[in-house]
């Protein structure tokens, strides 16, 4: 099923798997894996207790004979978090992190995240002040989509930009183990030494930040820490580290899979610059045409009966997000985007209790995001279809996405400095 095809396009396999049935039990993927396409299936184990996130250990264990031993310190790390453990563990690790996810603390955050955009967007006009020829082109991934989750995302954590290389770097091995149906032991050994230097990142912040707290999330982590023992020190390395990884793909993959589709239908590009009030409608339904996480997993604590077929107790069952979110039995027409559509929720955050801590900030960045590119780079489109996509089955992203713009006769903002990228 994973192959350069379906990286390129994975719809019409989803296809193809739902015309043959809802439920699907793959020998290949994972090691062996349950597939759910439908929305209604999908949703209803997102939200089952008796289908685990715990799983981490599985994922080490198909990296071939000796990954168990040898990744071992990986599982430690990612086994505190929050992604990957069940209530009331869960529970209490989200309580603690919730207050800095809430609207009013994130909207305090929207102007830190504009300036972010606006010295990024300011660096690309500048490159394009001078130059020959109409248009100016640049890759939208590398030089907007790639580094603006990073930026923020250490700005929440009260970490200065000067290691955003560094965090992006580690993310990328993490994500491309993760988004591995069948990880060889060198891809597992890669995202292991990511993990544990990002986890000693972290660690070496501690003392610093525990004799000077800040308002960052890093330090109220810290004071749930020291109140009463709320989250354990390893605890809240695993959620810093959580947060720095998936918050940076999910919000990049966001940003350049909807920024190509939307300009590979040009009317409903035309239509959110005509009427920019639709773009949270827009963000919503270009999240369900083609989600940034693909699918996810969980295990059986039990066995369960779906659709005729007994699933057995610690099988692995995968709910394919992406085909669910292309349902014609929840969506009208679901391989057509439509920034006006009004038919309900996507599963693109999950759902039920371990629905995406960070989902309104990822639509609070993307909002933002989009508004200024929408402003500021007149007459944006692509370059050719010269676009690249990624080698990861979970988190589908783009490599390059080479776009152009008119080129202006000089910056709209202000000279590029690195003040900006603070």
């Amino acid at each position: 099923m994973i192959n350069q095809a379906f990286l390129n396009d994975p719809y019409p396999a989803y296809r193809a798997l739902r015309a043959e049935g809802l439920l699907h039990w793959s020998p290949e993927f994972c090691g062996g894996a349950w597939l759910l396409t439908g929305h209604a299936d999908v949703a209803a184990v997102l939200r089952d207790p008796r289908f685990s996130v715990r799983r981490a250990g599985g994922w080490a264990n198909s990296s071939g004979p000796g990954a168990l031993a040898e990744l071992r310190e990986f599982k430690r790390i990612f086994s505190r978090s929050l992604l990957f453990v069940d209530a009331p563990q869960h529970t209490r690790l989200r309580q603690v992190m919730n207050a800095g996810f809430k609207p009013a603390a994130l909207q305090r955050l929207a102007p830190q995240i504009q300036r972010i955009v606006d010295g990024l967007l300011d660096d690309v006009l500048a490159k394009a002040v001078g130059g020959t020829g109409p248009f100016a082109e640049f890759d939208f991934m590398r030089d907007f989509a790639r580094p603006l989750p990073a930026l923020v995302i250490a700005g929440m954590l009260g970490i200065g930009a000067a290691d955003r290389s560094e965090f992006v770097a580690w993310s990328d091995d993490i994500a491309a183990f993760i988004g591995s149906p069948t990880p060889t032991l060198e891809i597992a050994r890669r995202a292991q030494i990511s993990l544990i230097a990002m986890n000693e990142y972290f660690r070496q912040l501690l003392p610093q930040r525990r004799a000077a707290p800040g308002d960052d999330l890093m330090s109220q982590l810290i004071r749930a820490e020291a109140s009463g023992g709320i989250i354990t020190t390893k605890e809240l390395l695993a959620q810093c580290c959580t947060l720095l990884f998936a918050g940076h793909e999910t919000t990049r993959n966001l940003l350049g899979n909807g920024m190509l589709a939307l300009l590979q239908h040009p009317q409903q590009w035309q239509a959110l610059q005509a009427e920019p009030s639709l773009l949270p409608a827009a963000l919503k339904e270009l999240l369900r045409f083609d989600s940034p996480v693909q699918y996810t997993g969980r295990r059986l604590k039990v066995a369960v009966e779906m659709h005729g077929q007994v699933m057995q107790k610690g099988d692995l069952v995968i709910p394919l997000i992406g085909a669910a979110n292309r349902d014609p039995a929840r969506f009208s027409d679901p391989d057509c985007l439509d920034i006006r559509r009004n038919e309900g929720a996507h599963l693109s955050f999950g759902y039920g209790p371990h629905v995406c801590i960070g989902a309104t900030l990822t639509y609070l960045e993307a909002e933002i995001a989009m508004r200024s590119v929408m402003q500021r780079l007149p007459q944006l489109g692509l370059v050719g279809s010269t676009q690249s996509w990624g080698e990861n089955a979970v988190y589908r992203s783009l490599n390059r996405l080479p776009l152009q713009f008119a080129r202006p006769a000089s910056a709209l903002h202000a000279p590029p400095t690195k003040a900006h990228h603070a």
